[in-house]
């Protein structure tokens, strides 16, 4: 039962995000107006360190009112490198840079909506360059023992389902 999107419009956009109206058809010949939002690609890395501990960053986002952990992560800016904007944002966002990058997973977060893509990496190093540039982005910065990421999501810690993804996939690969 696959949708077949006919035509888009877009009725908004500037340099982040489009919004589109799409003229769908549905497999019984209907048509339906669906909006969609499409977006740059968003690269997000980390490192964890020989104690197995990864680096995350305390952050409030007023879209939600919620405090939470999160992973550094922004927008891929026009032909860059996905992994080099991943190193790019984690050195910005939190002051160190991280070794040769290794893809951890790519998430769609809300395919129903968003045509986003957010493309993890995590790195096995890191070198403190010093403070971060964008220390505006988070409260604090802090290396958090992986072993406690499962509990930490459970208890909404880690509200953003990329993050948590990510945290859970990296938490399976270094401990099991």
């Amino acid at each position: 039962m696959q949708w077949t999107n006919l035509s888009e419009q877009t009725v908004y956009e500037n340099r982040w995000f489009k919004v589109n109206l799409a003229d769908v058809a549905l497999p019984d010949g209907r048509h339906l107006d669906h909006f969609l939002i499409r977006m740059r690609p968003v690269a997000v890395a980390t490192a964890v360190n020989e104690a197995n501990e990864v680096l995350m960053l305390w952050r409030h986002r007023f879209i939600t009112d919620s405090w939470g952990w999160e992973l550094a992560a922004g927008v891929v800016e026009d032909g860059e490198d996905v992994a080099a904007a991943a190193a790019r944002e984690m050195e910005e966002e939190t002051g160190w840079r991280p070794g040769p990058l290794q893809h951890l997973l790519t998430v769609e977060p809300s395919n129903g909506l968003t045509d986003a893509r957010h493309h993890l990496y995590w790195s096995q190093e890191a070198t403190y360059t010093g403070h971060p540039e964008d220390d505006f982005e988070s409260s604090r910065r802090e290396w958090i023992p992986l072993k406690l990421v499962p509990d930490m999501i459970a208890r909404g810690e880690v509200p953003a389902a990329n993050m948590a993804a990510g945290l859970l996939m990296l938490h399976h690969l270094r401990l099991g």
